[in-house]
């Protein structure tokens, strides 16, 4: 049995918002598509998109339960994403300060791959236990007790995925659209600054909370 239609775009109203608010996920595709290039922007989309199916999943068979009931598993994910954050937001911020890094990446294109914006899409995802928090908050307000929770888990998730994909997708076309100006030197430093400093400010927060 599959989620009905109703459902389906109950909770895609619920979760809109949090797709479209500003934070890691459209930091990280703005300055793949401005800086890097197209393959690891839809790399690192997937990548998000992959993550959630993932969180959607583990949600649904109990293990985000486990994570919020124990204190020392949350803890050890939350810490783990903390770091994986600075240490994305400080390796930007570095390339910034130095003003070589973003330039080489752009022009060598030795890691704007897609499979490198996969991974970094994807760890930042399942690395942020927040997520995890917000499906089990959430998903259980729409699946019933009888319903095969890891289909349920999956299908709804997949609404989320749907979402991201078309917004961030829309963030990506803009911001290939204004690459031209988007690949100066000055204005990819600048990217490579203020998306650092969002990222590593996420990881801070993340770590403190």
């Amino acid at each position: 049995m599959l989620p009905s239609l109703h459902v389906l775009w109950s909770f895609g109203l619920v979760v809109a918002l949090l797709t479209i608010t500003p934070g890691v996920d459209t930091a990280l595709v703005l300055r793949s598509a401005a800086v890097a290039g197209r393959a690891r922007a839809w790399g690192a989309i997937v990548g998000i998109g992959c993550g959630v199916l993932a969180w959607g999943a583990l949600t649904a068979v109990g293990v985000s339960a486990l994570l919020a009931a124990s204190q020392v598993a949350y803890t050890v994910v939350r810490l783990a994403g903390a770091a994986y954050l600075v240490y994305l937001g400080g390796r930007l911020l570095w390339s910034a300060i130095r003003g070589k890094a973003s330039e080489a990446t752009v022009t060598t294109g030795v890691t704007d791959t897609f499979g490198a914006g996969w991974r970094q899409g994807l760890f930042t995802n399942l690395l942020n236990p927040k997520v995890g928090a917000f499906y089990l908050a959430i998903l259980p307000q729409f699946i019933p007790a009888d319903a095969p929770h890891l289909t349920w888990g999956v299908a709804l998730a997949a609404v989320h995925v749907a979402e991201g994909t078309l917004w961030l997708g829309l963030v990506l076309v803009l911001a290939r659209s204004l690459r031209a100006w988007l690949e100066q030197p000055r204005v990819v430093r600048w990217i490579d600054g203020v998306v650092g400093a969002v990222i590593a400010a996420f990881g801070i927060r993340l770590a403190l909370d």
